[in-house]
């Protein structure tokens, strides 16, 4: 498909810089089936919901991934995307014209990696040195990641570091938050829970990936960067009862969806999974695992919007869009929600 399709046109001010507080105050805007359209608030959503349905949220970790630092006189400014092995980090790196295979960066606090190999999307494979954990190191040289729409309107500050992580994140590892679990708080989940909603965690480390553009003119010439995740086989039996009793599953965030989708088989059986995924999702696709997504408000031209007409209709997704627009609502990772239900 074009992906000019996909384009909208968004004002700079439905851009959120800061989550709503409480989270679950966050806006809401439910689409179920193919007409009308209903503004609620996250709060909203054990009502919004039936007793039964299951809500499956991702719990990986957003780490400081986010580096500035030096090869010499170069500065150079690297966001971690994916774990290769326990020392080495593939990476975006800015000023990489300046970087050779071999050279070593030196960034804050003692933290030093060496470029090891340059890849085809010009990505580099950073080789950190010494025995502390990489994890350690990022710590003490790292910062969040925020997002780039967000960064190059403010710097990264202390409230991100609590505002940027979900209240499930325990698998560390994620270079970007899944953002649509980041209005969930313990009130609401007492609440779900009240009215019978059950909720189940897998774990999918998002990369950087997700903000990159499309920059191809068709979306059959884009590819997917690959990302981390694991779905155990009691998870997996859990939501598979819960579909056989006639319960929906409603996946939180595309993250949850996307490893759903690449765990299930043509027969809609959930099986357990521990791998890489590039799924990528556009209209057409026959979704097999779940039954509703709970997602904020995405880029144009973006994946993310490609995988939310998928699953709802480009038309449609273009009329939800076009109301929240002109609604005031939220857009991006700390903005509003949505509840789609095709």
């Amino acid at each position: 498909m074009r992906v000019d399709l996909f384009d909208f046109d968004l004002p700079p001010e439905n851009i959120a810089l800061r989550p709503a507080r409480p989270r679950d105050a966050a806006r809401m805007l439910v689409a179920a089936g193919p007409s009308g359209l209903v503004d609620r608030h996250v709060y909203d959503l054990p009502q919004c919901l039936r007793a039964g349905d299951v809500l499956v949220f991702n719990d990986t970790r957003v780490i400081p991934a986010q580096l500035e630092g030096r090869r010499g006189e170069a500065r150079i400014g690297a966001t971690l995307h994916k774990r290769i092995d326990l020392r080495r980090w593939q990476a975006f790196v800015r000023n990489a014209k300046r970087l050779r295979q071999g050279d070593r960066i030196e960034f804050p606090a003692d933290v030093t990696a060496l470029a090891e190999e340059r890849h085809p999307d010009g990505s580099w494979t950073l080789l950190f040195e010494g025995d502390e954990p990489v994890e350690v190191l990022l710590e003490r040289a790292g910062r969040m990641p925020l997002p780039p729409y967000i960064a190059a309107k403010r710097p990264t500050d202390e409230a991100d570091a609590s505002d940027y992580q979900t209240m499930f994140a325990r698998e560390k590892g994620a270079v970007a938050a899944p953002t649509a679990a980041l209005h969930f708080t313990p009130e609401l989940m007492a609440a779900l829970a009240a009215a019978g909603i059950a909720n189940e965690t897998l774990t999918l480390h998002v990369g950087a990936g997700t903000f990159l553009p499309v920059k191809a003119d068709d979306t059959a010439d884009h590819a997917m960067h690959a990302e981390w995740g694991r779905i155990d086989a009691a998870t997996a039996d859990r939501l598979n009862a819960a579909r056989a009793a006639g319960n929906r599953v409603i996946a939180v965030g595309t993250t949850s969806l996307r490893l759903l989708e690449s765990a299930t088989g043509d027969d809609g059986v959930i099986r357990p999974f521990e791998g890489d995924t590039a799924i990528f999702i556009t209209p057409g696709y026959r979704f097999k695992a779940i039954d509703g997504l709970m997602t904020n408000f995405h880029l144009p031209k973006s994946t993310l919007f490609m995988l939310v007409s998928a699953l709802m209709g480009l038309e449609r997704m273009h009329e939800v869009y076009a109301h929240a627009i002109g609604d005031g609502y939220r857009f991006y990772s700390y903005g509003d929600s949505s509840l789609l239900l095709p």
